[in-house]
């Protein structure tokens, strides 16, 4: 079988539809189809079946999916090799982050990165709801994610998961609020509060529902925005309080101040998504073991370590 049409038919699975994958591999959709029934013809068997107006696997297209994640996985590994043997580290790798982490993370990731010559990080942020991060593995290199329980919001899919750090998550709140002067706060202490929170789906959502589901009462949220500075200014402003990252929020503003909340889990995890043969790259992993330096000193920094 060539490992081109396997490669095609790894991407179906990944991506769902024969116009997502012509888009990502730079062909037709015709051209992509008419390599798929070539590997049929190969395989002896279906691969792919129309359901409804669309495309999907077969068990055996399945499973021939996978053994082509195991191909290029194995073609990488033994690329890696050979790289390690005669270069150092080089290339491009693409980088997808989320807004706060790129605040945290990219400026001392960049900064290392330049110290190996050849090697080049093309970054680029993204705001998605917590599910849809896997997704953006196929287009880019590594994926900073982050979700309420690490790496078991990615153990579903076949991916190379890295933890980073884990960072608490505060309630904001105006300078002058009542709960202001509070050394920590409870689900039981917010209940009646107006919150400004995130779109739903988004990180920081469940907060929310584990507020409700201690006290019994669901937080009025008011606003809802996905940009932090936006949540800040109103917070400040006097408009309400919200769940901030600890380590990436301003903190230091005159009219807000960040009091940790006990009693539920209000923390968040960062992690490194990678399809798995792209993790074996040397440029790849030399981008991930800044990463990891780069966590690891911002968590010492707010004394988390």
């Amino acid at each position: 079988m060539d490992v081109k049409r396997l490669e095609l038919l790894r991407e179906l699975a990944e991506r769902g539809s024969i116009a997502a994958v012509a888009k990502a591999t730079h062909r037709t959709p015709s051209a992509v189809s008419q390599q798929l029934k070539v590997l049929e013809r190969e395989a002896g068997t279906r691969l792919t079946e129309r359901v409804g107006r669309g495309i999907v696997l077969t068990g055996s297209g399945r499973v021939l999916a996978q053994t082509a994640t195991d191909v290029a996985v194995a073609l990488e590994r033994a690329q890696a090799v050979w790289d390690d043997f005669v270069v150092a580290p080089q290339g491009e790798v693409t980088l997808a982050t989320f807004p706060t982490a790129g605040q945290m993370l990219l400026p001392g990731l960049l900064r290392t990165v330049s110290e190996t010559p050849g090697l080049v990080v093309r970054a680029t942020d993204h705001d998605p709801a917590t599910a849809a991060f896997p997704d953006l593995t196929g287009d880019h290199d590594v994926v900073i994610a982050h979700s309420p329980d690490g790496d078991r919001s990615w153990k579903s899919r076949d991916l190379m998961v890295v933890p980073l750090l884990r960072e608490p998550l505060d309630v904001a709140l105006p300078a002058d609020h009542r709960l202001a002067g509070r050394p920590a706060l409870t689900p039981a202490d917010l209940v009646g509060e107006t919150w400004v929170g995130v779109p739903d789906g988004y990180p920081y959502d469940w907060i929310y529902r584990e507020i409700e589901r201690v006290t019994g009462s669901a937080p009025r949220v008011s606003q809802r925005f996905s940009d932090t500075r936006i949540t800040e200014s109103l917070v400040g402003a006097g408009l309400g309080i919200a769940v901030l990252p600890r380590f990436t929020s301003s903190g230091v503003r005159d009219d807000m101040v960040l009091t940790p909340l006990e009693g539920i889990r209000a923390v968040r995890y960062l992690s490194v998504l990678m399809r798995p043969d792209r993790a074996e790259r040397p440029s790849v992993r030399r981008v991930v073991d800044a990463l990891r330096a780069e966590a690891t000193r911002v968590a010492a920094l707010h004394g988390t370590i």
